[in-house]
């Protein structure tokens, strides 16, 4: 059998992976057996594009940036989410192609179509069985992220930004309600962990 896909989205300071590392600890003492990855990143390639993509001291446009995180994520898909898929592993990652839509798109104004198309390329058609979107204000989710110490090239982008972002990530969770379970990532850790967790057995038995 497939194994599951299940990625985390969110805005920044929405505690993406925090949930992402309780809910593996859950997985892991049920007897799953886990691939956990992220993105940008996963793979040496990705890795590197990370380290670009995030560097406060780069100036870029939307097209490359966008560009870049397609690459990682193709190596991702192919290096390590479809081959532990095969395995019937399943497969958490920390962001995916949505955060692309959401960021590049609603954020940076990218068109959408194009966006999708490359996506499309990228992945092979590959779509998560759950996404699991953890909503937050993102001048909320901004102030966590900057306790966290220096903020990235994305986390010192304006409010305007982040808030268009959050509103592009509410509009693709309307687009495919099955897919997603919105989640108000105000709540505590424990409040939201217990939530996700409840929400598993309808996914899990699919």
């Amino acid at each position: 059998m497939r194994g599951l896909f299940l990625t985390f989205e969110g805005p920044e300071g929405a505690g993406k992976t925090t949930q992402l590392v309780r809910l593996q600890a859950r997985l892991e003492a049920a007897g799953h057996t886990l691939t956990v990855t992220r993105e940008p990143g996963g793979t040496p390639l990705g890795t590197r594009v990370r380290e670009v993509v995030l560097d406060p001291a780069l100036e870029m446009e939307a097209l490359p940036e966008f560009l870049l995180y397609s690459a990682s994520r193709a190596q991702l898909v192919q290096d390590v989410v479809r081959p532990a898929l095969a395995r019937g592993e399943t497969v958490l990652c920390d962001r995916y192609a949505d955060s692309s839509l959401a960021y590049q798109g609603a954020g940076r104004g990218l068109p959408l179509s194009l966006l999708q198309t490359i996506t499309q390329a990228a992945t092979g058609g590959l779509q998560p069985d759950l996404t699991i979107l953890l909503d937050l204000d993102p001048a909320v989710g901004l102030a966590r992220a900057a306790a966290r110490g220096q903020p990235d090239r994305l986390e010192r982008a304006d409010l305007g930004f982040h808030q268009r972002v959050r509103q592009g990530f509410l509009l693709l969770a309307q687009q495919e309600p099955p897919r997603f379970l919105v989640l108000d990532a105000s709540k505590t850790p424990d409040e939201l962990a217990g939530e996700i967790w409840n929400a598993l057995p309808t996914v899990l038995t699919r």
